[in-house]
Protein backbone atom coordinates (compact mmCIF):
# COMPACT_ATOMS: atom_id res chain seq x y z
CA UNK A 1 0.00 0.00 0.00
CA UNK A 2 2.75 2.11 1.03
CA UNK A 3 4.41 2.10 -2.40
CA UNK A 4 1.77 2.75 -4.48
CA UNK A 5 1.36 5.60 -2.33
CA UNK A 6 4.50 6.76 -3.06
CA UNK A 7 4.48 6.07 -6.55
CA UNK A 8 1.13 7.90 -6.64
CA UNK A 9 2.78 11.20 -4.91
CA UNK A 10 5.68 10.58 -7.68
CA UNK A 11 3.12 10.98 -10.52
CA UNK A 12 1.25 13.40 -8.82
CA UNK A 13 4.40 15.55 -8.46
CA UNK A 14 5.98 14.83 -12.22
CA UNK A 15 2.63 16.35 -13.86
CA UNK A 16 2.63 19.23 -11.37
CA UNK A 17 6.27 19.87 -11.98
CA UNK A 18 5.26 19.50 -15.84
CA UNK A 19 2.29 21.67 -15.69
CA UNK A 20 4.39 24.35 -13.76
CA UNK A 21 7.26 24.12 -16.12
CA UNK A 22 4.41 24.96 -18.80
CA UNK A 23 2.85 27.85 -17.36
CA UNK A 24 6.49 28.96 -16.35
CA UNK A 25 7.32 28.65 -20.57
CA UNK A 26 3.82 30.29 -21.41
CA UNK A 27 4.69 33.42 -19.47
CA UNK A 28 8.03 33.38 -20.22
CA UNK A 29 7.42 33.35 -24.11
CA UNK A 30 4.27 35.73 -23.67
CA UNK A 31 5.76 38.58 -22.12
CA UNK A 32 7.96 38.95 -24.53
CA UNK A 33 5.15 40.00 -27.34
CA UNK A 34 4.02 43.37 -25.07
CA UNK A 35 7.75 43.91 -24.00
CA UNK A 36 8.27 44.47 -28.43
CA UNK A 37 5.53 46.79 -28.52
CA UNK A 38 6.47 48.90 -25.37
CA UNK A 39 10.30 49.00 -26.01
CA UNK A 40 9.98 48.94 -29.92
CA UNK A 41 12.64 46.33 -32.19
CA UNK A 42 15.45 48.41 -30.69
CA UNK A 43 14.15 47.83 -27.20
CA UNK A 44 13.72 44.07 -27.96
CA UNK A 45 16.66 43.43 -29.31
CA UNK A 46 18.71 44.77 -26.01
CA UNK A 47 16.55 42.47 -24.04
CA UNK A 48 17.11 39.75 -26.17
CA UNK A 49 21.17 39.88 -26.18
CA UNK A 50 20.85 39.48 -22.80
CA UNK A 51 18.11 37.09 -22.53
CA UNK A 52 20.26 33.86 -23.51
CA UNK A 53 22.36 34.35 -20.35
CA UNK A 54 19.41 34.76 -18.04
CA UNK A 55 17.41 31.70 -19.68
CA UNK A 56 20.93 29.12 -18.98
CA UNK A 57 21.01 30.51 -15.51
CA UNK A 58 17.09 29.63 -15.24
CA UNK A 59 17.47 26.29 -16.81
CA UNK A 60 20.23 25.61 -14.33
CA UNK A 61 18.32 26.14 -11.47
CA UNK A 62 15.09 24.41 -12.60
CA UNK A 63 16.87 21.44 -14.36
CA UNK A 64 20.42 20.44 -14.07
CA UNK A 65 21.35 21.64 -9.99
CA UNK A 66 18.11 20.25 -8.69
CA UNK A 67 18.99 16.94 -10.62
CA UNK A 68 22.54 16.33 -10.10
CA UNK A 69 21.11 17.15 -5.98
CA UNK A 70 18.46 15.13 -6.27
CA UNK A 71 20.37 12.12 -7.31
CA UNK A 72 23.07 12.90 -4.54
CA UNK A 73 20.35 12.63 -2.04
CA UNK A 74 19.03 9.50 -3.38
CA UNK A 75 22.41 7.77 -3.50
CA UNK A 76 22.83 9.09 0.34
CA UNK A 77 19.78 7.53 1.15
CA UNK A 78 20.60 4.26 -0.62
CA UNK A 79 24.23 4.35 1.67
CA UNK A 80 22.16 5.02 4.43
CA UNK A 81 23.60 8.61 5.01
CA UNK A 82 21.72 11.18 7.37
CA UNK A 83 21.95 14.73 5.62
CA UNK A 84 23.53 16.46 8.18
CA UNK A 85 25.55 19.71 8.00
CA UNK A 86 28.77 18.23 7.36
CA UNK A 87 28.02 14.93 5.59
CA UNK A 88 26.31 16.66 2.99
CA UNK A 89 24.90 20.22 2.93
CA UNK A 90 28.33 22.22 3.25
CA UNK A 91 30.10 20.46 0.43
CA UNK A 92 26.91 20.04 -1.67
CA UNK A 93 26.85 23.77 -1.50
CA UNK A 94 30.60 24.47 -1.30
CA UNK A 95 30.46 22.58 -4.96
CA UNK A 96 27.66 24.93 -6.47
CA UNK A 97 28.48 28.03 -5.10
CA UNK A 98 32.42 27.55 -6.72
CA UNK A 99 30.75 26.27 -9.85
CA UNK A 100 28.51 29.65 -9.92
CA UNK A 101 30.75 31.90 -8.48
CA UNK A 102 33.50 30.97 -11.67
CA UNK A 103 31.09 31.58 -13.92
CA UNK A 104 29.83 35.33 -12.26
CA UNK A 105 33.58 35.96 -12.32
CA UNK A 106 33.95 34.97 -15.86
CA UNK A 107 31.03 36.95 -17.00
CA UNK A 108 31.19 39.90 -14.91
CA UNK A 109 35.12 40.44 -15.81
CA UNK A 110 34.37 39.35 -19.85
CA UNK A 111 31.13 41.47 -20.57
CA UNK A 112 32.63 44.01 -21.78
CA UNK A 113 34.55 41.96 -24.29
CA UNK A 114 31.20 39.86 -25.01
CA UNK A 115 29.41 43.14 -25.38
CA UNK A 116 32.36 44.18 -28.13
CA UNK A 117 31.90 40.70 -30.24
CA UNK A 118 28.26 41.36 -29.92
CA UNK A 119 28.78 44.92 -31.90
CA UNK A 120 27.47 46.85 -29.24
CA UNK A 121 29.61 48.25 -26.34
CA UNK A 122 26.48 49.26 -24.45
CA UNK A 123 25.60 46.28 -24.01
CA UNK A 124 28.32 45.91 -20.55
CA UNK A 125 26.46 47.41 -18.58
CA UNK A 126 23.30 44.66 -18.94
CA UNK A 127 25.93 41.43 -19.53
CA UNK A 128 27.59 42.29 -16.10
CA UNK A 129 23.94 42.54 -14.29
CA UNK A 130 22.52 39.51 -15.73
CA UNK A 131 26.01 37.69 -14.56
CA UNK A 132 24.58 38.59 -10.82
CA UNK A 133 21.57 35.77 -11.35
CA UNK A 134 24.57 33.04 -11.29
CA UNK A 135 25.37 34.16 -7.89
CA UNK A 136 21.99 33.14 -6.45
CA UNK A 137 21.70 29.96 -7.59
CA UNK A 138 22.63 27.62 -4.76
CA UNK A 139 19.94 28.48 -2.20
CA UNK A 140 17.28 27.79 -5.38
CA UNK A 141 19.27 24.74 -6.57
CA UNK A 142 19.69 23.21 -3.65
CA UNK A 143 16.76 23.10 -1.71
CA UNK A 144 15.00 21.66 -4.99
CA UNK A 145 17.35 19.36 -5.59
CA UNK A 146 16.27 18.37 -1.46
CA UNK A 147 12.68 18.53 -2.08
CA UNK A 148 13.03 16.47 -5.45
CA UNK A 149 15.11 13.87 -4.33
CA UNK A 150 12.56 13.16 -1.54
CA UNK A 151 9.96 12.63 -4.29
CA UNK A 152 8.69 16.34 -3.21
CA UNK A 153 7.68 18.30 -6.39
CA UNK A 154 5.68 20.67 -5.56
CA UNK A 155 8.19 23.13 -3.79
CA UNK A 156 9.78 23.66 -7.26
CA UNK A 157 6.66 23.84 -8.97
CA UNK A 158 5.38 27.10 -6.26
CA UNK A 159 8.75 28.51 -6.28
CA UNK A 160 8.90 28.37 -10.17
CA UNK A 161 5.41 30.39 -10.81
CA UNK A 162 6.17 32.87 -8.09
CA UNK A 163 9.26 33.52 -9.72
CA UNK A 164 8.11 33.75 -13.36
CA UNK A 165 5.05 35.92 -12.23
CA UNK A 166 7.44 38.18 -10.43
CA UNK A 167 10.32 38.23 -13.47
CA UNK A 168 7.28 38.91 -15.80
CA UNK A 169 6.09 42.06 -13.89
CA UNK A 170 9.27 43.40 -13.14
CA UNK A 171 10.19 43.79 -16.62
CA UNK A 172 6.99 44.76 -18.19
CA UNK A 173 7.35 47.10 -15.40
CA UNK A 174 11.21 48.57 -16.10
CA UNK A 175 10.14 48.60 -19.88
CA UNK A 176 7.14 51.25 -19.55
CA UNK A 177 9.88 53.28 -17.29
CA UNK A 178 12.63 53.31 -19.23
CA UNK A 179 10.74 53.88 -22.67
CA UNK A 180 9.37 57.42 -20.64
CA UNK A 181 12.74 58.29 -19.52
CA UNK A 182 14.21 57.51 -22.78
CA UNK A 183 17.52 55.37 -21.73
CA UNK A 184 16.19 52.83 -23.89
CA UNK A 185 20.13 50.39 -22.62
CA UNK A 186 18.71 49.91 -19.41
CA UNK A 187 16.09 47.60 -20.50
CA UNK A 188 19.01 45.44 -19.97
CA UNK A 189 19.81 45.99 -16.82
CA UNK A 190 15.85 46.00 -15.82
CA UNK A 191 15.85 42.18 -17.81
CA UNK A 192 18.45 41.60 -15.17
CA UNK A 193 17.15 42.77 -11.97
CA UNK A 194 13.78 41.24 -12.88
CA UNK A 195 15.37 38.05 -13.03
CA UNK A 196 17.38 38.65 -9.98
CA UNK A 197 14.30 39.36 -7.86
CA UNK A 198 12.92 36.57 -9.32
CA UNK A 199 15.46 34.22 -8.35
CA UNK A 200 15.37 36.13 -4.59
CA UNK A 201 11.14 35.30 -4.46
CA UNK A 202 11.90 31.75 -5.48
CA UNK A 203 14.84 31.45 -2.42
CA UNK A 204 12.06 32.78 0.35
CA UNK A 205 9.35 30.29 -0.96
CA UNK A 206 11.30 27.40 -0.78
CA UNK A 207 12.93 28.41 2.46
CA UNK A 208 9.45 28.97 4.00
CA UNK A 209 8.45 25.56 2.69
CA UNK A 210 11.62 23.91 3.68
CA UNK A 211 11.87 25.23 7.33
CA UNK A 212 8.24 23.56 7.30
CA UNK A 213 9.27 20.32 6.31
CA UNK A 214 13.06 19.80 6.91
CA UNK A 215 15.20 20.35 9.75
CA UNK A 216 18.88 19.90 10.13
CA UNK A 217 19.85 16.49 11.40
CA UNK A 218 22.30 17.26 14.75
CA UNK A 219 25.11 15.10 14.91
CA UNK A 220 27.94 14.16 12.93
CA UNK A 221 27.61 11.29 10.06
CA UNK A 222 29.96 9.24 8.35
CA UNK A 223 31.24 11.49 5.19
CA UNK A 224 29.88 9.90 2.12
CA UNK A 225 31.81 7.82 -0.27
CA UNK A 226 30.13 9.32 -3.34
CA UNK A 227 31.69 12.26 -5.35
CA UNK A 228 29.56 15.70 -4.85
CA UNK A 229 32.14 16.99 -7.42
CA UNK A 230 31.61 14.87 -10.54
CA UNK A 231 27.16 14.60 -9.82
CA UNK A 232 26.87 17.93 -9.90
CA UNK A 233 29.33 18.91 -13.01
CA UNK A 234 28.18 15.85 -15.09
CA UNK A 235 24.53 15.72 -14.58
CA UNK A 236 23.99 19.74 -13.72
CA UNK A 237 25.81 20.66 -16.74
CA UNK A 238 25.50 18.10 -19.37
CA UNK A 239 21.56 16.80 -18.18
CA UNK A 240 21.27 20.98 -18.85
CA UNK A 241 22.75 21.62 -22.15
CA UNK A 242 19.48 19.28 -24.13
CA UNK A 243 17.23 21.87 -21.82
CA UNK A 244 19.40 24.50 -23.69
CA UNK A 245 19.32 24.02 -27.24
CA UNK A 246 16.96 27.24 -28.45
CA UNK A 247 19.18 29.44 -25.57
CA UNK A 248 22.65 28.63 -27.57
CA UNK A 249 21.21 29.14 -30.66
CA UNK A 250 19.83 31.99 -29.53
CA UNK A 251 23.39 33.27 -27.88
CA UNK A 252 24.93 32.49 -30.96
CA UNK A 253 22.44 35.28 -33.22
CA UNK A 254 23.35 37.72 -30.25
CA UNK A 255 27.01 37.46 -30.55
CA UNK A 256 27.01 37.15 -34.93
CA UNK A 257 24.35 38.64 -36.78
CA UNK A 258 24.69 42.44 -35.66
CA UNK A 259 28.60 42.42 -36.22
CA UNK A 260 27.80 40.38 -39.85
CA UNK A 261 25.24 42.90 -41.39
CA UNK A 262 27.26 45.97 -40.05
CA UNK A 263 30.57 43.64 -42.16
CA UNK A 264 28.05 43.88 -45.30
CA UNK A 265 27.09 47.70 -44.89
CA UNK A 266 24.47 48.15 -42.42
CA UNK A 267 24.61 51.29 -40.22
CA UNK A 268 24.54 49.80 -36.56
CA UNK A 269 21.65 51.23 -35.61
CA UNK A 270 19.41 49.40 -38.77
CA UNK A 271 21.37 46.17 -37.81
CA UNK A 272 20.39 46.28 -34.42
CA UNK A 273 16.67 47.03 -35.40
CA UNK A 274 16.90 44.08 -37.98
CA UNK A 275 18.15 41.50 -35.37
CA UNK A 276 15.14 42.90 -33.28
CA UNK A 277 12.79 41.96 -35.83
CA UNK A 278 14.38 38.52 -36.03
CA UNK A 279 14.07 37.90 -32.52
CA UNK A 280 10.23 38.08 -32.73
CA UNK A 281 10.18 34.26 -33.96
CA UNK A 282 11.74 33.51 -30.54
CA UNK A 283 8.23 33.58 -28.49
CA UNK A 284 6.65 32.31 -31.09
CA UNK A 285 8.85 29.18 -31.54
CA UNK A 286 9.00 28.71 -27.91
CA UNK A 287 5.36 28.54 -27.50
CA UNK A 288 5.00 26.31 -30.45
CA UNK A 289 7.59 23.75 -29.20
CA UNK A 290 6.44 23.91 -25.65
CA UNK A 291 3.27 23.34 -26.97
CA UNK A 292 4.11 20.13 -29.36
CA UNK A 293 6.85 19.14 -26.29
CA UNK A 294 4.87 18.47 -23.55
CA UNK A 295 2.40 16.00 -24.46
CA UNK A 296 5.36 13.93 -25.42
CA UNK A 297 7.46 14.59 -22.29
CA UNK A 298 4.48 13.33 -20.54
CA UNK A 299 4.87 9.63 -21.83
CA UNK A 300 9.16 10.10 -21.59
CA UNK A 301 9.78 8.89 -17.70
CA UNK A 302 8.13 5.24 -19.04
CA UNK A 303 10.98 4.83 -20.35
CA UNK A 304 14.20 3.89 -18.59
CA UNK A 305 17.22 1.42 -19.32
CA UNK A 306 15.82 -0.95 -16.84
CA UNK A 307 12.27 -1.19 -18.19
CA UNK A 308 13.39 -1.58 -21.90
CA UNK A 309 15.38 -4.52 -21.06
CA UNK A 310 12.15 -5.87 -18.74
CA UNK A 311 10.14 -5.24 -21.46
CA UNK A 312 11.20 -3.91 -24.71
CA UNK A 313 7.84 -3.77 -26.44
CA UNK A 314 5.89 -1.60 -23.92
CA UNK A 315 9.26 0.95 -24.21
CA UNK A 316 9.21 0.77 -28.11
CA UNK A 317 5.24 2.10 -27.62
CA UNK A 318 6.18 4.57 -25.30
CA UNK A 319 8.89 6.25 -27.41
CA UNK A 320 6.93 5.60 -31.37
CA UNK A 321 3.93 7.10 -29.42
CA UNK A 322 6.30 10.33 -27.66
CA UNK A 323 7.62 10.98 -30.90
CA UNK A 324 4.62 10.15 -32.80
CA UNK A 325 2.61 13.26 -30.38
CA UNK A 326 5.44 15.64 -30.93
CA UNK A 327 5.47 15.18 -34.69
CA UNK A 328 2.09 15.77 -35.20
CA UNK A 329 1.69 18.63 -33.32
CA UNK A 330 4.66 20.31 -33.98
CA UNK A 331 3.62 19.91 -37.93
CA UNK A 332 0.35 21.55 -37.36
CA UNK A 333 1.56 24.70 -35.20
CA UNK A 334 4.55 25.07 -37.77
CA UNK A 335 2.08 24.84 -40.76
CA UNK A 336 0.02 26.98 -39.33
CA UNK A 337 1.89 29.60 -38.42
CA UNK A 338 4.23 29.51 -41.85
CA UNK A 339 0.76 30.37 -43.52
CA UNK A 340 -0.74 33.02 -40.76
CA UNK A 341 2.74 34.90 -40.42
CA UNK A 342 1.83 37.90 -41.33
CA UNK A 343 -1.69 38.05 -39.47
CA UNK A 344 0.57 37.18 -36.56
CA UNK A 345 2.91 39.48 -37.06
CA UNK A 346 0.43 42.29 -37.48
CA UNK A 347 -1.48 40.90 -34.36
CA UNK A 348 1.75 40.31 -31.82
CA UNK A 349 4.11 43.46 -33.02
CA UNK A 350 2.10 45.68 -35.31
CA UNK A 351 3.67 45.41 -38.59
CA UNK A 352 4.44 42.92 -41.05
CA UNK A 353 8.32 43.50 -41.30
CA UNK A 354 10.61 40.78 -41.41
CA UNK A 355 7.17 37.64 -42.31
CA UNK A 356 10.16 36.41 -45.24
CA UNK A 357 12.66 34.88 -43.12
CA UNK A 358 10.27 34.65 -39.68
CA UNK A 359 8.41 32.18 -41.86
CA UNK A 360 11.54 30.06 -42.70
CA UNK A 361 12.59 30.23 -38.76
CA UNK A 362 9.27 28.97 -38.00
CA UNK A 363 10.13 25.29 -39.41
CA UNK A 364 12.31 25.31 -36.31
CA UNK A 365 9.38 24.19 -34.08
CA UNK A 366 8.87 21.17 -35.91
CA UNK A 367 12.60 19.79 -35.27
CA UNK A 368 12.98 21.71 -31.77
CA UNK A 369 9.78 19.60 -30.59
CA UNK A 370 10.79 16.48 -32.40
CA UNK A 371 14.62 17.08 -30.71
CA UNK A 372 13.99 17.73 -26.89
CA UNK A 373 11.70 14.96 -27.07
CA UNK A 374 13.99 12.42 -28.26
CA UNK A 375 16.68 14.02 -26.00
CA UNK A 376 14.97 13.15 -22.95
CA UNK A 377 14.03 9.57 -24.48
CA UNK A 378 18.14 9.11 -24.70
CA UNK A 379 18.22 10.71 -21.08
CA UNK A 380 15.97 8.33 -20.16
CA UNK A 381 18.72 5.37 -22.06
CA UNK A 382 21.41 6.65 -20.22
CA UNK A 383 22.39 8.49 -23.08
CA UNK A 384 23.32 12.06 -21.62
CA UNK A 385 26.79 12.28 -22.49
CA UNK A 386 25.71 11.46 -26.41
CA UNK A 387 23.11 14.33 -26.50
CA UNK A 388 25.18 16.89 -24.88
CA UNK A 389 27.83 16.31 -27.73
CA UNK A 390 25.37 16.54 -30.39
CA UNK A 391 23.88 19.69 -28.81
CA UNK A 392 27.58 21.15 -28.85
CA UNK A 393 28.13 20.27 -32.47
CA UNK A 394 24.86 22.00 -33.16
CA UNK A 395 25.84 25.07 -31.91
CA UNK A 396 29.41 25.21 -33.22
CA UNK A 397 27.58 24.42 -36.81
CA UNK A 398 25.30 27.27 -36.42
CA UNK A 399 27.66 29.44 -35.53
CA UNK A 400 29.58 28.90 -38.55
CA UNK A 401 26.78 28.45 -40.90
CA UNK A 402 25.72 32.17 -39.62
CA UNK A 403 29.05 33.68 -39.96
CA UNK A 404 29.07 32.42 -43.75
CA UNK A 405 25.57 32.68 -44.51
CA UNK A 406 24.02 36.16 -42.88
CA UNK A 407 26.89 37.95 -45.03
CA UNK A 408 25.43 36.20 -48.32
CA UNK A 409 21.87 36.07 -47.52
CA UNK A 410 21.01 38.31 -44.41
CA UNK A 411 18.33 37.51 -42.11
CA UNK A 412 17.43 34.99 -44.40
CA UNK A 413 20.70 33.07 -43.84
CA UNK A 414 19.98 33.16 -40.04
CA UNK A 415 17.06 31.74 -40.15
CA UNK A 416 18.08 28.50 -42.39
CA UNK A 417 20.96 28.30 -40.25
CA UNK A 418 18.73 27.74 -37.09
CA UNK A 419 16.84 25.25 -38.91
CA UNK A 420 19.96 23.08 -40.45
CA UNK A 421 21.36 23.16 -36.65
CA UNK A 422 17.84 22.09 -34.90
CA UNK A 423 17.49 19.19 -38.19
CA UNK A 424 20.91 18.09 -37.19
CA UNK A 425 20.13 17.35 -33.49
CA UNK A 426 16.99 15.35 -34.35
CA UNK A 427 19.04 13.64 -37.66
CA UNK A 428 21.72 12.70 -34.66
CA UNK A 429 19.19 11.34 -32.03
CA UNK A 430 17.89 9.37 -34.75
CA UNK A 431 20.75 7.65 -34.67
CA UNK A 432 22.01 7.63 -31.21
CA UNK A 433 18.54 5.70 -31.11
CA UNK A 434 18.82 3.17 -33.79
CA UNK A 435 20.27 0.68 -31.44
CA UNK A 436 16.94 0.69 -29.35
CA UNK A 437 14.86 1.65 -32.37
CA UNK A 438 15.46 0.66 -35.91
CA UNK A 439 15.36 3.60 -38.54
CA UNK A 440 12.87 1.49 -40.47
CA UNK A 441 10.43 1.59 -37.39
CA UNK A 442 10.33 5.48 -38.26
CA UNK A 443 8.49 4.53 -41.56
CA UNK A 444 5.59 3.83 -38.99
CA UNK A 445 4.87 7.40 -38.33
CA UNK A 446 1.58 8.49 -40.41
CA UNK A 447 3.95 10.57 -42.84
CA UNK A 448 1.68 10.84 -45.70
CA UNK A 449 -1.48 12.05 -43.51
CA UNK A 450 0.23 14.58 -41.40
CA UNK A 451 1.83 16.06 -44.82
CA UNK A 452 -1.70 16.22 -46.38
CA UNK A 453 -3.56 17.01 -43.34
CA UNK A 454 -0.69 20.47 -42.98
CA UNK A 455 -0.96 21.08 -46.74
CA UNK A 456 -5.14 21.01 -46.72
CA UNK A 457 -5.39 23.28 -43.73
CA UNK A 458 -2.66 25.63 -45.02
CA UNK A 459 -4.32 26.00 -48.41
CA UNK A 460 -7.63 26.85 -46.52
CA UNK A 461 -6.21 29.30 -44.01
CA UNK A 462 -4.60 30.47 -46.94
CA UNK A 463 -7.98 30.93 -48.78
CA UNK A 464 -9.73 32.49 -46.20
CA UNK A 465 -6.85 35.20 -45.05
CA UNK A 466 -6.51 36.33 -49.35
CA UNK A 467 -10.21 37.18 -49.01
CA UNK A 468 -10.24 39.05 -45.72
CA UNK A 469 -10.96 42.64 -45.80
CA UNK A 470 -8.90 45.16 -43.89
CA UNK A 471 -9.79 44.98 -39.79
CA UNK A 472 -9.78 48.09 -37.98
CA UNK A 473 -8.46 47.88 -34.05
CA UNK A 474 -6.36 45.27 -32.34
CA UNK A 475 -9.33 43.48 -30.41
CA UNK A 476 -11.42 42.59 -33.76
CA UNK A 477 -8.35 41.43 -35.21
CA UNK A 478 -7.53 39.28 -32.24
CA UNK A 479 -10.86 37.96 -32.25
CA UNK A 480 -10.70 37.21 -35.95
CA UNK A 481 -7.01 35.47 -34.95
CA UNK A 482 -8.76 33.01 -32.65
CA UNK A 483 -11.17 32.21 -34.68
CA UNK A 484 -8.89 31.50 -38.07
CA UNK A 485 -6.49 29.76 -35.83
CA UNK A 486 -9.29 27.74 -34.18
CA UNK A 487 -10.50 26.68 -37.54
CA UNK A 488 -7.29 25.87 -38.52
CA UNK A 489 -6.72 23.01 -35.54
CA UNK A 490 -10.43 21.81 -36.38
CA UNK A 491 -9.84 21.23 -39.85
CA UNK A 492 -6.17 19.64 -39.51
CA UNK A 493 -7.47 17.61 -36.62
CA UNK A 494 -10.31 16.09 -38.47
CA UNK A 495 -8.08 15.60 -41.60
CA UNK A 496 -5.71 13.43 -39.74
CA UNK A 497 -8.57 11.42 -38.11
CA UNK A 498 -9.98 11.03 -41.56
CA UNK A 499 -6.52 10.12 -43.13
CA UNK A 500 -5.56 7.31 -40.58
CA UNK A 501 -3.37 9.66 -38.60
CA UNK A 502 -4.80 8.60 -35.01
CA UNK A 503 -6.32 5.37 -33.92
CA UNK A 504 -9.45 4.54 -31.97
CA UNK A 505 -7.12 4.14 -28.89
CA UNK A 506 -5.26 7.24 -28.81
CA UNK A 507 -8.24 9.39 -29.75
CA UNK A 508 -10.29 7.67 -26.74
CA UNK A 509 -8.56 9.71 -23.75
CA UNK A 510 -8.79 13.06 -25.56
CA UNK A 511 -11.29 15.12 -24.79
CA UNK A 512 -14.86 14.94 -26.87
CA UNK A 513 -13.03 11.29 -27.85
CA UNK A 514 -16.11 9.37 -28.56
CA UNK A 515 -17.41 11.85 -30.86
CA UNK A 516 -13.22 11.87 -32.41
CA UNK A 517 -14.01 8.27 -33.25
CA UNK A 518 -16.84 8.76 -34.92
CA UNK A 519 -14.71 10.55 -37.45
CA UNK A 520 -12.30 7.42 -38.27
CA UNK A 521 -13.23 6.22 -41.95
CA UNK A 522 -15.24 2.61 -41.72
CA UNK A 523 -16.09 3.53 -37.82
CA UNK A 524 -14.59 2.23 -34.94
CA UNK A 525 -11.33 0.85 -35.13
CA UNK A 526 -8.81 -1.28 -32.54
Amino acid sequence: MDHTHSSHRLIKGAFLLTLSGLIGKVLSAGYRIPLQNIAGDIGFYIYQQVYPILGMAMMLALYGFPVAISKLVSELKDQGVTLTLRSFYIPAFTWLLGICGAIFLFGFTQAHHLARVMGDEALTPSLQAAFFVFLLLPVTSLIRGVFQGQGRMEPTAVSQVAEQLVRVVMIIGTALYVTRIGDIYQIGVGGALSSILGTITASIVLLVLWRRHSRFEQGAAPLPAISFSKTIFFYGLFICLNYMLLLLIQLVDSLTIVPQLVEVGYIPEDAKGTKGVFDRGQPLIQLGTVLASSLALALVPSVTRKRKDKNPDQVHQYIFGAVKYSFLIAVGAAAGLITLFPLVNELFFQNADGTGYLRILMIVILFSSLAITMSSVLQGLEKVVHTAFVIIGAVVMKYLLNVWWVGEFGMYGAAAASVVAVAFVVLCHVLLLHTDFSLKEWARLPWFATIGAAVSMAAVLFAIEALRAEIDGRLALLVYALVIIALGAAIYLILLIRLGALQQKELEPLPFGDWLVKLIPGGRNV
